[in-house]
């Protein structure tokens, strides 16, 4: 092969891989490897509709200022996900501000933020954030049709219930048939194709395992990424004073406060949530939840003060999964150990996907060329799929 078919190659693969990450990014309400500004609060670095490039915050030192983060917001724009610049850093934690804004977001409405907050960073060069222009038209685009695709999905017998983390048998049945109807479509369309030796050894074939195994990747990676960076802590400070006052975590000496906590999920794809905590004294109303898309939950915490006045931090862990396997089989696998029931979730999606593409695609030699020799392979994407 040619060196300039490997770059071609790994050029459509990159931006393969770039599209299916934003697609999982969008569904679950985090970015993954790909992000976008909706309002105009930083311009004229970023307009709305502008992506960027985002790279996870576990990857990076702690933010300074200058840089432009994404994190979870509490109380800007009714929380979720916010993309401003860092001001400067105190002790109660990080000062931001969008470009455009006259004022810090502190000094509207949102606490300074915590580093556990923070899920990522813009990729800057030369002090200047890498845009992409209208990233975020595409992405409108994708989720009208992935809207209208979980609505069609949602009204099918069995899928409500997988929706909800408990696939019923008609969930099966269900997916049995779209694999049947795509097998036909397949073979209408011309899919089914003679198999013989000699076009596996001809330049423009490929294995049908190299391209299965890249279609897992394709699959897998997004939807791992998701899990493992859209968990996290969130640090949450108590007071033990002498002299308690109407904030709920300033409370007297080895008292307890009861204080409200709220799960969002700014995604498409209903996500298991799962909250823990190793401090001493912290105690959930509830503890696991299935936050549907574009949904919420409510739950309170309940966090005793030590006996000795002064501020303590608290760590509450969220671990998200994507329901691909039934609540009670996921929870028996996080009890064991979160990359357990990670490892199992993407086991199913690597099923599925070698299933649904081997359905597709068959088992015989894959041509990524036609017949056409001037024709390239991104030249063949951009008329098949643009």
């Amino acid at each position: 092969m040619k060196l300039s078919d490997v770059l071609e190659y790994a050029v459509l693969g990159f931006v393969v891989i770039a599209v299916v990450a934003l697609l999982f990014g969008q569904a679950l309400g985090q970015p993954v490897l790909l992000g976008y500004v909706e309002t105009g609060s930083m311009s004229p670095t970023m307009e709305p509709g502008d992506g960027f490039i985002a790279v996870p915050s576990v990857l990076l030192e702690d933010p300074e200022p200058g840089d432009v983060v994404v994190f979870n917001a509490r109380e800007l724009h009714g929380g979720g996900l916010t993309t401003h610049r860092v001001v400067r850093w105190t002790e109660e934690g990080y000062i931001t501000r969008g470009d455009a804004n006259p004022f810090t977001d502190q000094e509207s409405v949102e606490p300074p933020v915590k580093r556990s907050q923070i899920v990522a960073e813009a990729l800057q060069v030369n002090g200047n954030v890498v845009v992409i222009p209208q990233l975020g038209a595409v992405v409108g685009a994708v989720n009208g049709l992935a809207t209208g695709a979980f609505d069609l999905l949602g009204s099918l017998p069995g899928f409500e219930s997988a929706a909800d983390g408990e696939p019923s048998p008609m969930f099966l049945v269900a997916i049995g048939g779209i694999l049947i109807a795509l097998s036909l479509v397949f073979d209408g369309s011309g899919g089914g194709r003679k198999q013989s030796s000699h076009s596996r050894r001809r330049p423009d074939y490929y294995t049908s395992g190299v391209v299965l195994f890249l279609l897992v990747v394709i699959v897998v990676t997004p939807a791992t990424l998701s899990m493992v960076l859209g968990s996290g802590p969130t640090e949450l400070t108590i007071v033990s004073s002498e002299s308690p006052n109407e904030n709920a975590l300033v409370v007297g000496v080895g008292e307890t406060a009861t204080v409200d906590y709220r799960l969002t999920n700014n995604g498409y794809v209903p996500v298991i949530t799962v909250l823990e905590s190793r401090d001493p004294g912290v105690s959930f109303g509830q503890s696991v939840f299935m936050v549907p898309g574009k949904g919420s939950r409510n739950t309170t915490l309940t966090i005793q003060a030590p006996d000795q006045t002064g501020a303590y931090d608290r760590e509450i862990r969220e671990q998200l999964y994507v329901p691909a396997l039934p609540q009670t089989v996921i929870l028996g696998l996080h009890e064991i150990h979160p990359l357990l029931a990670i490892a199992a979730i993407d086991a199913v999606l690597a099923f599925v996907t070698l299933l649904v593409s081997v359905v597709a695609l068959g088992l015989g030699p894959i041509r990524l060329r036609s017949t056409g020799r001037n024709v390239s392979l991104v030249e063949q994407f951009r008329r098949r799929y643009l």
